[in-house]
């Protein structure tokens, strides 16, 4: 893994240690002791009691000990080329306690080409659906579908397709700075050509998912 890593021009750090997961792991449900435990090396390193003493999940948040989270999905890439920091609006925005997580799942290739496909057929459909009308193809339109034949090109090359699946956790210290803190989020997350969606009723599994280093899948 980390010369795959390497091959690909990524430094990854050194792996988490058992203390390591456990700091991260308590840190993720009480923030407010976070700093305290960076500071004594030796405390809260023990993964017997990383966990949260207390969690609550409500249809929009979750709360677990000093904290109230919000995770959100992120349901909408850019359409369009971007720039390579077009995410520093979701994740340089200041006074905002975040956790980002971007999760790549390896596709089967038939799978793969099969909604390639999908995606392919759909935009010759609605082209054609559009000439019949006399609407006149706009840059986005013509930009997508170039998009899918690039795809189609890489996968017919042997290269492979990777789904990207974007979460954000959100924590603050009571219901309405959480609040305060999701619409600000949701709000970067547009000046980065994003969009995002609260995962409602799937909260707690979300957090596992968005805001722990647990590898967990989607």
């Amino acid at each position: 893994m980390l010369a795959a890593l390497r091959s690909a021009d990524l430094s990854p750090s050194d792996w988490l240690t058992p203390g390591d997961l456990a700091l991260v792991l308590r840190s993720a449900y009480d923030p407010a002791v976070a700093g305290a435990l960076e500071r004594h090396g030796a405390v809260g390193r023990d993964l017997a009691t990383a966990g949260p003493v207390a969690v609550t999940e409500c249809w929009g948040s979750l709360r677990s000990d000093s904290a109230h989270h919000c995770v959100l999905w992120i349901s909408e890439w850019p359409r369009s080329l971007v720039f390579p920091g077009f995410l520093a609006p979701l994740l340089l925005s200041s006074g905002i306690r975040r956790t980002f997580s971007l999760l790549y799942t390896p596709m089967r290739t038939d799978r793969a080409a099969r909604d390639i496909r999908k995606k392919k057929t759909e935009y010759i459909s609605d082209a054609a659906q559009r000439q019949k009308i006399g609407q006149i193809e706009d840059a986005q339109q013509t930009a997508e579908y170039q998009d899918v034949l690039q795809q189609e090109a890489d996968l017919t090359a042997g290269h492979g397709v990777l789904r990207a699946t974007g979460f954000v956790t959100v924590s603050a210290t009571d219901p309405d700075e959480l609040e305060r803190a999701v619409a600000a989020i949701e709000q970067a997350a547009i000046q980065a050509s994003c969009e995002t969606r609260r995962l409602w009723g799937q909260q707690a599994q979300g957090f596992a998912v968005a805001a722990l280093p647990l590898g967990r899948v989607v």
